[in-house]
């Protein structure tokens, strides 16, 4: 039965690190379980921890933890993995939010992790700020049965838990969801322009467009009906929304041109990770 680690450190709690801490707690983790390390502590983070009661920056040394969570900037890797070695033991599971930095990249830094690497790789996406997220994750063949289960427990807290079976397929979570957000807000962004272009006031424009897609991501979100059933239920033959889909679904329209979006944000992904 999938459960809470029985003792967890997360190293790093900035923006997608907080997002994790804070729905571990209001998923019912107990804190006193929970150890944070981060060298410049927000604030924010200051008042949770006297909040909760989980350890800031514990200065006694703390013991091996059953669960490690690295959510500090790739760039930090090298930096850090002295610093965090002494909370890895050999029984560690290791769940890495670092984009870029392979199984190979974490097992060569990490103590216990270059012979049989309990290791997940995770992509989570900035939506988990609010709960709403998507992660998409793969195990090392190190990870067994029960910790794959911990961590899908563990990243339920802030949204959905995908798996993929080939590492390399990280790359593509990254460019479709791990970035995704980001085209969603585009498509705001050129909705409320196109509004604007009809004449529509700027800011009239810029409430309805985000509106409408806040709308209409909550109705997806509710509903058991697929994309495409939804789609068909808001157009009508001959319709307005119909004259705008056989712009948008032509040959050089949205689907080809979203495939060739997320296809480099794939390669940048790739050429990234070295």
């Amino acid at each position: 039965m999938a459960r809470f680690p029985a003792s967890l450190v997360l190293v790093g709690a900035g923006k997608m690190g907080g997002a994790m801490l804070e729905g571990w707690l209001a998923g019912g983790f107990d804190p006193r379980h929970i150890s944070v390390i981060d060298p410049q502590p927000a604030d924010s983070l200051k008042v949770l921890a006297a909040r909760h009661g989980f350890a800031l920056n514990p200065e006694g040394a703390i013991s091996a933890a059953e669960v490690v969570v690295l959510a500090i900037k790739p760039q930090m890797l090298d930096e850090a993995a002295p610093h965090v070695q002494h909370v890895i033991g050999p029984e560690t599971l290791v769940v890495s939010v670092l984009a870029g930095k392979t199984v190979a990249d974490l097992a060569a830094r990490l103590p216990h992790s270059k012979t049989a690497p309990a290791i997940v790789r995770a992509m989570p996406n900035l939506p988990a700020s609010v709960g709403r997220g998507v992660t998409g994750c793969y195990a090392a063949h190190g990870v067994s049965d029960s910790q794959r289960d911990m961590t899908t427990t563990l990243l339920s807290c802030v949204g959905g838990v995908e798996w993929v079976g080939d590492e390399s397929l990280i790359d593509a979570v990254t460019s479709v969801s791990g970035s995704g957000p980001a085209y969603v807000f585009l498509l705001v962004e050129c909705l409320a322009k196109a509004g604007e272009a009809q004449g529509l006031p700027a800011d009239v424009a810029a409430r309805l467009a985000r509106m409408t897609i806040t709308g209409a991501g909550e109705l997806l979100h509710r509903s058991d009906l697929s994309p495409a059933t939804l789609r068909q239920n808001v157009t009508s033959p001959g319709g307005t929304t119909a004259a705008a889909l056989e712009v948008l679904m032509a040959g050089d329209g949205l689907s080809p041109l979203m495939v060739s979006a997320v296809d480099a944000a794939r390669k940048r992904a790739v050429a990234l990770s070295g």
